[in-house]
């Protein structure tokens, strides 16, 4: 058996993934909310390959070679990944196609535990265009922010579509095209998204026939089940963060960027490749301005027309303070790898698998495809005790496959196997 420190890091690691916390601590009233674990760096996912633990799941989303897929077949479903991490600034690329039918959003949302909020939608019962939004606080008194944008054939083929956000701009682009920008100044008053984000995607059904009237003449629903399923794909997703550090703290409640603390790091230390100020005569003119968008969502998260099961309906200001989410982030000694697995830093993996000093003395080499030998240096040969057959095989499963895979190492092979490894070191001594 594997030492124990190993499997409570493994159970652990198991609990965070299978479920995120919530919290009800809101930054604009409190001093005391828990700091956002940070990306810190660039991840590029990809989900033909199938799902990585730095984005978790509600609902049900399933992977194949085309990438993972979310589904909406009845109402109530709202299939979503939402991220465990947040970024302070960044570029979020996404690869997908959008789900059809009337009623049927795909959504792709970045938002921050003060309500801050950048978003991406998909409507299903037009194939040709998507619409970009933005809030700030929570601020849902108006919604006169929306614009919808050319998006042509968006639920036949694989599309990109980029968010980048920094603290001079946002820009929305479909196939590497900007489509929208906003600024500070061409924000509402106080409306300008600036602090840490999570991600999220998925889809969820707008035209439900229990939501309100607004929020189906929105989604141009109502939604007809028995045409369905609908699902949206999603091949993948690149995110950049273009700050640094493992957390991101709210230093006072004002909810400015400037007040925003990285841990560790630096606010904008990553923003090198940050795209410069795009001048709004070079983006094309919007389809068509949205000033309804979203009707119908009522004052609080308890109204009808949010209850089919998506996380970030925005809400009013007065009833803010009970709806900002946490997660609980990457466990410690861990880290987020550049294709978005999470997995143990490898020199907290060396000591939490408890190999032995000596191993370092012997030269681990794969001779065939299912047998392996050892070497030591020939200065060390004589007389070096060697270390346990288990550390042998976990060290070799190390350099092969990387310490995430390794703990699945069985400690124990078939007797014949053991014979085989037993003559070929025999006659290496």
């Amino acid at each position: 058996m594997f030492p124990r420190s190993i499997l409570t890091v493994a159970s652990l690691l198991c609990q965070w993934a299978a479920a995120q916390t919530y919290s009800s601590c809101n930054p604009l009233y409190s001093t005391g909310c828990p700091a956002d674990t940070a990306l810190g760096k660039a991840i590029n996912v990809d989900f033909t390959k199938g799902a990585v633990n730095s984005f978790t799941s509600s609902g049900s989303v399933t992977y194949d070679s085309s990438g993972a897929h979310f589904t909406v077949a009845k109402s109530g479903d709202a299939p979503t990944l939402s991220s465990v991490f947040y970024i302070m600034f960044g570029k979020v690329s996404i690869t997908m196609k959008a789900a059809p039918g009337a009623g049927i959003v795909s959504t792709l949302v970045l938002q921050s535990d003060d309500l801050d909020e950048i978003d991406m939608e998909w409507l299903g019962a037009d194939g040709t265009e998507v619409q970009t939004n933005y809030f700030g606080k929570g601020d849902v008194t108006t919604y006169n922010r929306g614009a919808f944008n050319p998006a042509a054939n968006n639920q036949n083929e694989f599309i990109t579509y980029t968010v980048e956000w920094t603290a001079t701009q946002v820009t929305w682009s479909v196939g590497g095209n900007i489509v929208r920008v906003l600024t500070p100044a061409t924000a509402d008053t106080n409306q300008y998204p600036q602090t840490p984000m999570q991600i999220k995607f998925g889809a969820w059904s707008g035209g439900d026939p229990s939501n309100a009237a607004g929020t189906i003449a929105w989604a141009r629903g109502p939604t007809n089940y028995a045409d369905g399923p609908f699902t949206m794909t999603v091949q993948s997703i690149a995110v950049t963060d273009y700050s640094t550090g493992t957390q991101y703290k709210y230093g006072d409640t004002s909810g400015t960027w400037g007040s925003i603390q990285a841990v560790g790091g630096k606010i904008n230390g990553n923003s090198g490749g940050a795209a410069s100020s795009v001048a709004t005569a070079d983006v094309p003119a919007v389809t068509s301005a949205s000033p309804s968008i979203p009707a119908g969502l009522g004052s609080t998260h308890g109204s009808t027309s949010t209850l089919t099961g998506w996380p970030w309906v925005a809400t009013t200001l007065s009833t803010v303070t009970g709806t900002s989410t946490s997660v609980a982030g990457v466990p410690s000694g861990w880290i987020i790898t550049s294709s978005g697995k999470i997995v143990p830093a490898s020199s907290a993996a060396v000591r939490k698998l408890g190999l032995p000093s000596v191993l370092p003395l012997f030269k681990i080499s794969l001779t065939y495809p299912r047998h392996y030998q050892y070497q030591p240096p020939l200065t060390q040969r004589a007389n070096r005790p060697r270390p346990p057959r288990r550390f042998l095989a976990l060290a070799l499963k190390l350099s092969r496959v990387g310490t995430t895979e390794a703990f699945q190492l069985p400690e124990q092979s078939s007797r014949g196997q053991t014979r085989r490894r037993r003559a070929m070191i025999n006659r290496d001594s």
